[in-house]
């Protein structure tokens, strides 16, 4: 299913995955008890000694600000930064240092672009081409834009197995086309996108070519001039090097004719209050004190990878993925999502039967020490024409080995296992999905329709309710422990009526389904009591605590209770991703509205 990059024989370029692996402190450090186990390189490769040791010196022998000192320091620093735009030149094989653009990373790197080039050259009817493999980074500043514009975006359709359609590429293209961005490695998928291909029917309608690389400058060769792309954009930190550096390459002839992206120090050739020109290619793009040490960094990283070679680490990564494909594959009720034939090393997964959610599966593989990345993956639209709302993925790199993959589908295994000897959620029957009338029905208590049970107040304010809470949070030593309790309540959490599951009620910014039926009680001025429901059975667990803190409790306390210190004296602040925090948030900001509308009453 998998066709490797290069034709080379696996004997011929094997790895020293062990000696990789000694470059890489964390990874000799252990996640709950467990050896680490990192599958989420698609993210954020880890960085090896090298490249810490690189910044370190940097930081310890050569700061300086750039460009502008007269004393050898920053000269030195001066240095330092231009040589690392030569080596990231090389790299790349642009035809000239000056071609690449240091950034942030590929995000910043696509908005610059359409920030620039795109306000400048795009006018109403021109069409900008993307595909539905797409990232958000290379979505969002397209869709600004075209709202600027007038321009449209028209959008390359995936089969199946998660390939572009090229026959529909080929017809979407015109002569209104002016801008074609894709990505050449869908970080969802791992599909390995025909790049050299797009980029020439491209051209042939005069289209210019935007390439996202963060998933593939890692993995296999970049040749810029052999491509003929016009723009390439990839980060540092999908290269094992540091965050918040990252590379443009434009052609000179396009960079030349766009104007500056920021204004500022070190961009500029001359300034007056009447007017001011712009300083030549790189700096036109560099606004301010750039991030010198991790350009360093970047540098480190790249002569790094180069070191043990592109060839090797594909072959490596390859066979791996070939493995870890099969193993996953004889999971009984679980679905790999994107079967390219040319893929890089990611899989993504849901689990069919038992139901397990994405974000559940995340969150027990890390008590296994199994670290894999969860959610829609910044490409909504991609998961809607997969029919899902999140994958679990797992992202190779360099320092995977066999025994890798082996712990993932071990862990699995056992989930799986666990999952199905529990039992369903007990509770209230679910309420078929329907109009008004059958709300009508569940609340008038029609004959053959069970009526939800509202939660009544767990103590006599959210304090008190808050206390009983941490108290047995008290009694449970880690989080394993803390985590298998919060997924207990959500296994005895009742399922929330169907017909509850309103888009009115359905609650955004989780990172799971979520929603939230709340009411006044009946008779009971501003006391408010709630239903509420996930796909995620963690999800279900923290609804269960916000029951207990907030239903049958009045407005007013509900107001006044402090729920982020809460939070973290329980210590879900240091173990829930930012995401799933900000979906709690998400949930308690829907109580605090009802609440607030009631307050008074």
């Amino acid at each position: 299913m998998t066709t490797l990059p290069f034709p080379a024989a696996a004997d011929q370029l094997a790895v020293d995955v062990s000696s990789v692996r000694n470059q890489f402190p964390i990874l000799q450090t252990e996640a709950h008890g467990r050896p680490l186990v990192y599958l989420d390189s698609a993210a954020s490769t880890q960085q090896p000694e090298v490249v810490m040791d690189a910044v370190r010196d940097y930081h310890r022998h050569h700061h300086a600000n750039i460009h502008r000192g007269v004393y050898q320091l920053s000269q030195t620093a001066t240095r330092l930064y231009e040589e690392a735009r030569a080596r990231v030149a090389r790299f790349l094989n642009a035809a000239e240092p000056a071609e690449c653009i240091f950034t942030r990373g590929t995000t910043e790197s696509i908005n610059l672009v359409a920030s620039t080039w795109g306000r400048s050259n795009l006018q109403p009817g021109d069409e900008i081409l993307l595909s539905t493999l797409e990232h958000h980074s290379n979505i969002v500043p397209w869709q600004l834009v075209a709202q600027a514009t007038g321009a449209q975006i028209r959008v390359i359709p995936i089969n199946d197995v998660g390939e572009l359609r090229l026959d529909d590429y080929r017809r979407l293209l015109s002569p209104r086309t002016r801008l074609v961005a894709v990505n050449h490695v869908s970080n969802a998928l791992g599909t390995i996108n025909p790049v050299r291909e797009i980029i020439a029917e491209a051209h042939s309608v005069g289209a210019l070519v935007l390439l996202d690389g963060a998933q593939w400058v890692a993995h296999g060769p970049t040749d810029v001039q052999a491509l003929d792309a016009d723009f390439y954009a990839f980060s540092g930190h999908k290269i094992y090097g540091p965050t918040g550096i990252g590379v443009l390459y434009g052609r000179r002839r396009l960079l030349d004719a766009m104007p500056p992206y920021q204004g500022g120090g070190d961009m500029i050739e001359q300034v007056t209050f009447a007017e001011t020109s712009y300083a030549p290619l790189p700096n036109k793009f560099e606004a301010g004190t750039p991030h010198i040490s991790g350009a360093v960094g970047l540098t480190a990283a790249i002569e790094w990878v180069e070191s043990i070679g592109l060839e090797r680490i594909a072959v490596h990564e390859q066979s791996l993925l070939r493995y870890a494909t099969q193993r996953l594959s004889a999971i009984p009720g679980l679905e790999i999502k994107g079967n390219a034939r040319r893929k890089s090393g990611v899989l993504s997964w849901v689990m069919l039967d038992p139901a397990i959610a994405s974000l559940d599966i995340g969150t027990q593989l890390d008590l296994y020490g199994v670290c894999i990345r969860t959610g829609h993956h910044c490409c909504q639209p991609l998961m809607e024409r997969l029919g899902v709302t999140s994958t679990a993925r797992a992202s190779l790199g360099l320092y995977n080995r066999v025994d890798d993959v082996d712990r993932l589908v071990e862990a699995l295994a056992e989930m799986v296992e666990h999952a199905r000897q529990k039992p369903g959620p007990v509770g209230t029957r679910a309420v078929p999905a329907a109009g008004a009338e059958h709300l009508s029905l569940v609340s008038n208590a029609t004959e053959g329709v069970t009526v939800p049970r509202y939660p009544a107040a767990a103590a006599e304010s959210p304090e008190a309710a808050a206390a009983d809470i941490a108290d047995l949070f008290a009694f449970l030593p880690d989080w394993p422990m803390r985590h298998q309790h919060i997924m207990d309540l959500g296994e005895k959490l009742p399922p929330m009526p169907e017909v509850l599951k309103t888009a009115a009620n359905q609650v955004h910014g989780c990172q799971s389904i979520v929603h939230i039926a709340a009411r006044l009680r009946p008779g009971a001025g501003d006391v408010i009591e709630f239903l509420a429901d996930s796909d995620a059975n963690l999800v279900r667990g923290l609804i269960a605590l916000l029951q207990q803190l907030f239903s049958g409790q009045r407005a007013s306390s509900i107001l006044a209770f402090d729920t982020e210190a809460f939070f973290a004296q329980i210590g879900l602040d240091q173990h829930l991703s930012m995401s799933r925090r900000n979906g709690l948030a998400a949930m308690v900001q829907r109580l605090r509205q009802l609440a607030r509308q009631h307050a008074n009453a």
